[in-house]
């Protein structure tokens, strides 16, 4: 995952980039922390950086260009990242573009967390009443007329960014005036819209059953598996009807033969039994005569 917030100053960008650092594992990069570790370190480009920062001017981009490119290629990127007071104008941004194109490392998506001024004025204005209520320090860089003063440069600098990402179809818009975890929400869901996070793997519909070995195997469509058994028995039926059709012609023609064999049996039993009796009168015919003789 690759991702730029956008916001000004108050919008709530700090505190969804550390909840996304601890969903996802990846790497919130700030760029002040990041010069300061070039520095500590010494490298090549902390020491250019080192100076000027000492003079108070403000580091270059191509050095800070620099100090992310290193960065980059540290193991720790392999996950993602999250670029944070980075890029703040449009030359900047053109910058990265080309510095990630090199490195062959594609930037998912730049949401915008979208708030009301006059909201973000109150709630500064509350929160340093009741810390005065309550007797607490108030941070010098924590009241309305600081805020003022970053929201107006942000206007000026950091806004022309939406019309800049907007055009490259990388920028989603998010309304950071909701509730935390909605605006958590809203987050997760364009990332995974946008295939920066993987979805959850679907289900399987059927469920699985088990086979002797005991493993688990996917149940087979049951129209599918009807559709086979229905076949088979409809072939089945036809086989048996046409066997029974065939035994019951062979039945009655060989019930047709005896029953003519028997017919004959029985005439050429009578007519044996005509011939015997036709024999015994003309013996005793023959007899009577030669008695008379």
């Amino acid at each position: 995952m690759r991702l730029i917030l956008l916001g000004p100053p108050g919008a709530g960008k700090g505190t969804q980039a550390q909840r996304l650092v601890q969903k996802y594992g990846i790497v919130q990069l700030s760029t002040g922390e990041m010069l300061r570790a070039a520095v500590a370190a010494e490298t090549p480009i902390g020491l250019q950086a080192k100076d000027i920062m000492a003079s108070g001017a403000l580091v270059p981009d191509e050095i800070v260009i620099g100090i992310i490119s290193d960065r980059l290629d540290q193991p720790d990127m392999k996950k993602g990242f999250i670029l944070d007071g980075f890029p703040r104008t449009v030359p900047q941004a053109a910058a990265l573009d080309e510095l990630l194109k090199k490195k062959h490392i594609k930037l998912d998506a730049v949401i915008e967390l979208r708030v009301n001024e006059s909201a973000l004025l109150n709630r500064v204005e509350t929160r340093v009443a009741e810390m005065q209520a309550r007797g607490e320090e108030v941070r010098i860089d924590d009241t309305p007329e600081v805020l003022s003063k970053r929201l107006a440069s942000y206007r000026s600098m950091t806004e022309p960014l939406i019309h800049y990402y907007s055009e490259r179809r990388k920028l989603a818009t998010v309304d950071g005036m909701m509730t935390i975890e909605q605006v958590t929400r809203e987050i997760n869901r364009i990332l995974s819209a946008v295939g920066a996070v993987e979805p959850k793997a679907a289900r399987s519909a059927a469920p699985a059953r088990k086979t002797k070995a005991g493993t688990r195997k996917s149940a087979k469509p049951a129209g599918k598996k009807a559709g086979k058994t229905a076949g088979k028995a409809a072939k089945t039926a036809g086989k048996a009807k046409k066997a029974a059709s065939r035994g019951t012609g062979r039945a009655t023609r060989k019930a047709a033969s005896t029953g003519r064999g028997a017919a004959k049996g029985r005439t050429a039993g009578k007519a044996k039994k005509a011939a015997r009796k036709t024999v015994r009168k003309a013996a005793k015919k023959v007899t009577k005569k030669r008695a008379k003789r």
